[in-house]
């Protein structure tokens, strides 16, 4: 351990220049030594004839002693810097008020009882939670506290029998993303001794009777599908479905959850083939023909279909022959083209689809706005949801048997609210809402367009407080994505809450690789075309900058995940446009990701380095490996922990080195490594106040130069 050290001495001072030889200075007078010296001990790779060297694969290995003294000596390093930030306790305080509140999931409906996520005002985590009818008292029946003493260890609920007398949940340690699974009966008040071990759970399910459960976890091989009879061995659960289906293999691409139709005839399974999925296939079981085969309602198309059931009848939401969507009527054993169109495609993106109370509901994507219809089960209009303004609406969650359907609303400045909607009447009621010490009122939000570098016209949502000024000399924060057909819609954050309190400008710009004008808009950024998520969010920063809401002195960035790779890409292509990087659990080394668990699964969105017209691409704008000596790049907090189990955090942990020895900027870049989070929801309150206000310290401060917000 000592060698390398020593070594690295010498080494970064070849690659670093003056940014390791004299003291690291951040905003508002924070002085830092240089960073930890880190070895440089290269490890060359021949792709396709390109020689690449990666001076830092020793870095790799999350168990080496060398590893664990470097995660020590770079915690240490943040940690002299946070300490010295004058904004630092204010923040914990404010965070604090928005954070340890109140708040409710949307509950689900069984036998007159409701099943809810509840968190009371100064608790760490989520409880599950019962209300026996809709004026009835709320009771908690899973407290994580009493599980473990880990403040961490978090619950989730995962699906109530439907009689409501056992309800299942998963158990998270930290923010990994396995889980365990029980079982609770609700009338004893006792937890069955039936524990599903520690897994990637895709699904849980009631059998219809309450007598087992249907689960598909994921593995090395794939997902499987069990059967798991309550009162039996877990060793004895039968295998439904994995491996192979009519002589087509299923591999550790191919994810699928299974769930049980809403009057129990039948279990369906759909296949999403990679993440995400451009082929989503749907099969189905008839439950009350004991050992009956699976049937298709669709294979072996190049679309995505989402199937709902109702009445006796198919329904599917579905990108086939339309990008935008469509739904339809389906018939199994038929082809799509002759199944009848319910909903056409339109102008707008159809986002999600439910069936509550016999009636389809259809959320869209307006210019990124949600908007949700009613539609009777033939297609004709049935009413609208109205919503407050611009904002991000959930899908109407609910059965096809249950009258009330619920959906939740919010916004950038509007905290979240828990809505019950009367299908029969349209009547809408709270069901739960936060009491968030933020006043909306003197706040707006906007949503303006520009021209990214192909002339592309691309739409961003703007939030300050009102009246705030455009002269350039404002802090803003910016965040986005631009991937894997997600929207980004503007929802309830409380850490970019906090940055609106300050008075710093927030923005988010809809870049392409999300679904925000659907099929199309994610395709453009796929593959060899992901250079157009970058100049989307590089276009979306020049009309900031030349509309003075800011200024590169003043910008803030921010991205995890597929977002931490944007980042990445901001600080190798546009180390001009912005003064803070906060760059969270990221993928950064893109020829060697998919060689990690999960990151196989992620080649239907990036390709992959192990094929020569892949790589090409890949090496143009990996940020691993477009990082070069000598360039002022701005300051960076690289955020990741040991729990991610998704994204693999040897990306940032090689990054942080590389990043360090090359700047010439002198601005700090920092390591920020937990030793309980991960990429998935599941820390303690306490832990995510203690994140977001290390995140917002170092991308306020590195913002600008005032020592305290306005």
């Amino acid at each position: 351990m000592r060698s390398i050290l020593t070594a690295g001495l010498v080494t970064a001072a070849l690659c670093g220049g003056d940014s390791i030889a004299q003291a690291i200075h951040g905003r508002d007078g924070i002085k830092l030594p240089p960073p930890p010296a880190v070895a440089a001990v290269p490890v060359s790779d021949d792709y396709f004839g390109t020689r690449i060297v990666d001076n830092y694969r020793w870095l790799e290995d999350a168990k080496s002693s060398e590893t664990r003294a470097f995660i020590e000596a770079q915690n240490a390093y943040t940690a002299r810097y946070l300490q010295q930030a004058p904004i630092r306790l204010q923040a914990a305080d404010d965070l604090d008020a928005l954070e340890h509140v109140s708040l409710s999931g949307a509950p689900v409906e069984r036998n007159g009882n409701y099943f809810f996520m509840k968190r009371l005002a100064g608790e760490d985590q989520v409880s599950i939670y019962m209300r026996r009818g809709w004026t009835g008292k709320d009771e908690r029946l899973i407290d994580p506290a009493a599980l473990s003493r880990d403040p961490n260890t978090s619950v989730g609920l995962a699906d109530v029998s439907h009689d409501g007398a056992l309800l299942a949940y998963e158990v998270r340690q930290g923010g990994a993303d396995e889980t365990t699974v029980r079982v609770f009966n609700v009338k004893t008040g006792k937890t069955l001794e039936d524990e599903l071990p520690a897994g990637l759970y895709r699904s849980v399910d009631f059998r219809p009777d309450g007598t087992g459960l249907f689960y598909a976890r994921g593995n090395r091989e794939g997902t499987l599908l069990y059967e798991h009879l309550l009162g039996t061995r877990i060793s004895r659960d039968t295998l439904l479905f994995g491996h192979e289906f009519r002589g087509e293999p299923l591999g550790n691409i191919d994810l699928f959850g299974a769930s049980v139709t809403d009057d129990g005839h039948y279990l369906v399974v759909q296949i999403n083939r990679g993440v995400p999925a451009k082929r989503v296939d749907i099969v189905f079981r008839d439950l009350t023909r004991p050992n009956s085969p699976f049937d298709i309602l669709v294979w072996g198309l190049e679309s995505r279909f989402s199937a709902l059931y109702a009445k006796g009848a198919w329904y599917v939401k579905t990108d086939y022959k339309a990008p935008k969507g469509c739904i339809l009527k389906a018939d199994p054993g038929v082809l799509p083209d002759v199944w009848k169109t319910v909903v056409p495609e339109g102008s707008d993106v159809l986002e999600d689809a439910s069936i509550v109370g016999g009636k389809l509901y259809v959320k869209r994507l307006k210019d990124v706005k949600s908007e949700t219809t009613a539609y009777t089960l033939d297609g004709k209009p049935a009413g609208n949801i109205d919503y407050d303004g611009i904002g991000t609406a959930s899908a109407l969650r609910g059965r096809p048997s249950d009258r009330y359907g619920y959906f939740s609303f919010s916004s950038f400045i509007v905290p979240p609210t828990i809505y019950r909607i009367d299908t029969a009447t349209g009547r809408r009621d709270i069901f739960a809402q936060s009491k968030v010490p933020f006043e909306s009122a003197r706040y707006e939000l906007k949503q303006v367009f520009y021209k990214s570098k192909d002339s592309t016209q691309v739409p961003m949502f703007i939030a300050g407080k009102k009246g705030l000024k455009c002269d350039g000399t404002e802090r803003l924060l910016m965040t986005g994505y631009g991937g894997f057909n997600l929207s980004m819609t503007p929802a309830w954050n409380p850490a970019w809450a906090w940055w609106l309190q300050q008075g710093g400008w927030f923005a988010l710009p809809n870049l392409r690789g999300g679904s925000e004008y659907g099929r199309l808009w994610h395709e453009q950024a796929m593959f060899e075309k992901k250079q157009n998520v970058f100049d989307d969010w590089f276009a979306a920063a020049e009309y900031l900058i030349a509309n003075k809401y800011t200024s590169p002195a003043h910008f803030a960035i921010s991205g995890r995940s597929n977002g931490g790779l944007l980042m990445g890409a901001s600080i190798t292509q546009r180390s001009d446009l912005f003064s803070a990087v906060w760059c969270g659990y990221p993928l950064l080394d893109m020829l060697r990701y998919q060689r990690f668990p999960q990151g196989p699964q992620w080649t239907t969105e990036y390709g992959s380095a192990d094929h020569e017209k892949d790589f090409s691409y890949l090496l143009k704008y990996s940020p691993y490996q477009n990082v070069k000596a000598g360039i002022a790049y701005p300051a960076v907090m690289f955020f990741t922990g040991d729990n991610d189990t998704r994204v693999n955090p040897l990306h940032a942990r090689k990054m942080t080195p590389l990043l360090q020895a090359a700047s010439s900027s002198g601005r700090p870049i920092l390591l920020h490594y937990s030793l309980q989070g991960g990429h998935s929801a599941g820390v303690s309150i306490e832990q995510q106040i203690q994140d977001d206000t290390d995140q917002l310290t170092f991308l306020w401060t590195e913002s600008g130069q005032l020592g305290n917000p306005k």
